[in-house]
């Protein structure tokens, strides 16, 4: 269930509640909610995926295209520094993509673990949401989203 703009207050307390910021197929979405610190947080949700909160849209995106780019995983049971076995298998380029939705995994420690320039990184990263894109359009197109 999307929610517009105008569905954002919780009627029980008044106060703010999730907004959808992104909506993907397959019951993927993300949601920006406002705490109650006054922080923006942005939240990715999925099926079979117990969600995750991220400060910047663009992070929570990035994550969702790296969700897209192996078809779903979960890191349920992973630990705090871990990453799940789909990601590792899919290959480098995901993983540095993976790395950079972390909270220690910007692009010059990601850069400086694989011993390339950051603009590589970079390149990295936009291979895993060209990919995504592809993905998403390909089940649009066949109406399985």
């Amino acid at each position: 269930m999307s929610h517009s703009p105008d569905d954002a207050t919780d009627t029980r307390t008044g106060t703010e509640t999730d907004t959808t910021h992104r909506e993907y197929g397959f019951d993927v979405r993300i949601t920006r909610r406002v705490t109650d610190t006054g922080e923006t947080v942005y939240r990715f949700d999925a099926p079979y995926h117990d969600g995750v909160e991220f400060d910047r849209p663009e992070t929570a995106e990035l994550y969702a295209d790296v969700y897209f780019d192996v078809n779903g995983f979960d890191e349920n049971g992973v630990g705090e520094r871990g990453v799940p076995p789909e990601i590792i298998q899919a290959g480098r380029d995901t993983l540095v993509a993976y790395f950079h939705t972390q909270g220690y995994g910007d692009i010059e420690w990601i850069a400086s673990y694989y011993g390339v320039k950051p603009e590589k990184v970079e390149r990295y990263i936009n291979r895993v949401r060209k990919r995504a894109g592809k993905i998403r359009e390909g089940a649009a197109d066949r109406g399985l989203d």
